[in-house]
């Protein structure tokens, strides 16, 4: 595999990082997760919107956003890896410091860029199980896409591997939240629900642009706080994250929904699909 570390795109046998990377010792690291459609990369503007301003709340000092640059670093990748469409995982952590808590700008991070194939074809549904586990709180005012993933991996281990399950977190006053790797929503007497960000959920940018089309199509969404029971009682579940899309949920807690035959599920995901080899942000939803 090649990767992308710091301006070089180098055999990923060759790549190094320093122990001293504050990104490793203490969790100062961020990363998005997207794909490409026939090379375009989807919602690229959001992922790195998000980034930069996540960066800034760590005191992460990084470049101005250049488009053209990125994509120039994501199309070198695909080429080197000989992949038409990738899985993309853009990660900058603090960089180099010495061993102790640090309040100064990190204004040397590093920046690696990962891609990996991606499968044939995803499951348009799933089983949902309400975890145990409960989504712990932020580490600061909103939860960031950060290196902090425990949590997650505590719900992945609760689930295991198999790909047609995926784990519902609720937040600790027992408020539904999010996935273990996506967002939730729920469609009931013509409105469509989603957790606020107050539960603890990542505001994921497939999340936005979902609410951002439903109310494109004149769809009413509510985000807010909402007991396990409003989840149980929706008559459509989907969840959704950026490299699967939208995945309908079939099972849930012993309640059967339509999965990926339901009416607003499949609106939505044929709506989604026409935006994938185009779209830079949600917000040129706003001008048609």
């Amino acid at each position: 595999m090649y990767i992308y570390v710091n301006g070089s795109i180098l055999d990923s046998t060759e790549a190094t990082i320093s122990p001293f990377d504050h990104g490793y010792l203490y969790g100062l690291g961020l990363f998005e997760t997207f794909r490409t459609y026939h090379g375009h990369p989807f919602l690229l503007d959001d992922h790195f919107h998000r980034l930069y301003e996540s960066a800034n709340e760590l005191g992460i000092v990084l470049p101005p956003y250049e488009r053209g640059k990125i994509v120039g670093i994501i199309q070198n990748l695909l080429r080197k890896n000989n992949l038409e469409d990738g899985y993309f995982r853009w990660n900058v952590s603090a960089g180099e410091r010495e061993i102790g808590l640090s309040t100064d700008l990190y204004e040397s991070p590093t920046t690696i860029a990962f891609v990996k194939g991606l499968p044939q074809s995803f499951s348009s549904e799933k089983e949902a199980i309400i975890l145990a586990q409960r989504r712990n709180t932020p580490e600061g005012s909103s939860r960031l896409k950060s290196h902090h993933y425990l949590n997650n991996i505590i719900g992945k281990r609760e689930v295991g591997m198999n790909p047609s399950l995926e784990g519902i977190f609720l937040s600790e006053h027992g408020h539904v939240s999010e996935g273990v790797v996506s967002n939730i929503f729920w469609y009931k007497k013509s409105t469509l629900y989603t957790p606020s960000m107050e539960s603890g959920a990542l505001n994921g940018i497939t999340r936005q642009f979902i609410i951002s089309l439903a109310k494109k199509l004149d769809l009413k969404v509510e985000v807010g706080l909402y007991e396990q029971t409003e989840l149980e009682d929706a008559e459509e579940v989907f969840v959704s994250n950026s490299i699967q899309e939208l995945v309908s949920i079939q099972k849930l807690a012993g309640y059967s929904y339509p999965g990926s035959k339901g009416m607003l599920f499949t609106k939505l995901k044929k709506e989604y699909q026409q935006y994938t080899e185009n779209c830079w942000s949600r917000l040129e939803l706003l001008k048609g």
